[in-house]
């Protein structure tokens, strides 16, 4: 299996962004897609001065600042699901719970009467009583 070739500038800006990490963090969060950043690189360059802002300025190894935005990113998260759970109204909650349970069974139960219509004839003749159609051989 053979590697595709990348064009240059795609290989040139992959290496933009490992320089400029907060740009990583931007697409992230949502504040920009890659597809503006790119546009953006292209067109501004390198050397442009709003780059400025997204280069660490921690004088760290890059695998320093990368697992500094891994736990960031995780708090974050953590924080956001924290705040979810917070919001929620149990009452509605136990509710939505509750419905569920219900339609599961009602489907259970569903699905148990057509199961047991088949497993309760099989090498039987069908008897009127339970069932509303009741065939007999003359």
């Amino acid at each position: 299996m053979s590697k595709q070739q990348v064009h240059p500038s795609i290989v040139k800006f992959k290496e933009f962004v490992r320089e400029h990490p907060q740009l990583i963090q931007e697409v992230r969060v949502g504040k920009k897609s890659w597809q503006e950043v790119y546009e953006d690189w292209y067109l501004l360059g390198e050397s442009d001065k709003s780059w400025e802002k997204y280069k660490s300025n921690q004088s760290g190894s890059n695998s320093e600042s990368n697992s500094e935005s891994n736990s960031e990113s995780k708090k974050d998260f953590m924080s956001q699901i924290f705040t979810m759970i917070k919001n929620v109204d149990m009452n509605q909650f136990q509710q939505q719970i509750s419905n569920a349970g219900s339609a599961i069974s009602t489907i259970q139960s569903v699905i148990s009467q057509f199961q047991g219509g088949n497993t309760n004839n099989t090498g039987q003749q069908p008897t009127g009583g339970n069932h509303p159609f009741s065939f007999r051989k003359d």
